[in-house]
């Protein structure tokens, strides 16, 4: 494989079935790697076990394949790669970047400030413990430089990680690795060129570039969709009751995605095989057409 070539993945986790939310990221994820030619990756997060569902990384393979997606090489799953993880946490500590944190979620939500994605974590263990504690989880440190990046859709983008976030967490209190690191690591090591994810997600990206950055990896090229919501507002997910994914009303749902992402797809290929479908936006992909939303309500 040459070195230029792109590489996309979609990355569910395993906490329930497929909903129109997850179609959406799965769809555009995958119209921009094959619309390049390039290679298409599926990746189980399943590193938050109390928070799966028993068979749903079977339900959610399965789905896939029903509604067309074709996939290159082995499905990669989180749960078996903690060696990784702990190796680029042995990377950051010798750069003098990792401190453990004693403070429980009341300690930090008593003296915390609000920042763009919740609680700023206000440095209390940064200095060392306090005596008498025990190191619950483990932090980086986190500086005063701006983190730019550009975003296909959503554009520029800045967050100052100090101010906005604070040092965040890479191995938790229970000893699962954060989501944060785990997603850098993976990226890395399956040579992920392309991320293109809902736009949830957009605020931890800054986090992310700022892990690449100090494990020496390169950063990706971003694109965020809209995520879908609920008429209350709410992003489209299990905790708010969205339905699942029925593969009888693929071609109705691959369409529905297309149109949810600015693409036009005429009105006679609604009732067409989901094949032809995906055929025509294969040679009809335009991300400048996706809506530069956040989120939109379905």
């Amino acid at each position: 494989m040459q070195p230029s070539t792109v590489r996309g993945r979609f990355a569910p986790s395993p906490t329930g079935p497929l909903h129109f939310g997850s179609l959406i990221a799965a769809v555009a994820s995958y119209l921009d790697a094959r619309s390049q030619q390039g290679n298409w990756l599926v990746r189980i997060e399943d590193l938050d076990l109390p928070r799966q569902m028993p068979g749903a990384a079977d339900i959610i393979l399965r789905t896939l394949e029903a509604y067309g997606f074709e996939w290159d090489g082995e499905v990669l799953y989180q749960s078996q790669r903690d060696r990784y993880y702990q190796d680029a946490l042995h990377a950051l500590s010798a750069r003098g970047l990792l401190y453990p944190c004693s403070c429980s979620r009341k300690e930090i939500a008593d003296s915390a400030t609000h920042g763009i994605d919740g609680l700023v974590y206000p440095g209390t263990c940064r200095d060392g413990l306090a005596p008498g504690k025990q190191a619950r989880a483990w932090r980086i440190k986190v500086d005063e430089q701006p983190v730019f990046f550009h975003d296909a859709v959503q554009g520029e983008i800045c967050q100052i990680l100090a101010r906005d976030i604070g040092d965040f967490v890479l191995k938790r209190a229970d000893g699962l690795f954060a989501y944060q690191l785990a997603v850098v690591v993976d990226d890395h090591l399956q040579g992920i060129t392309h991320i293109v994810r809902g736009a949830d997600l957009l605020d931890s990206t800054p986090r992310q570039i700022f892990l690449q950055q100090a494990l020496g990896y390169a950063t990706p090229h971003y694109l965020h969709v809209p995520v879908a919501a609920n008429a209350a507002g709410e992003k489209l997910s299990k905790q708010t009751l969205a339905e699942p994914l029925d593969s009888r009303n693929r071609s109705e749902d691959l369409w529905q995605v297309l149109a949810f992402l600015g693409q036009s797809p005429p009105p006679e290929l609604r009732q067409s095989p989901h094949t032809d479908i995906w055929q025509w936006a294969m040679q009809h992909w335009q991300p400048a057409s996706i809506p530069r939303q956040r989120a939109i309500a379905v």
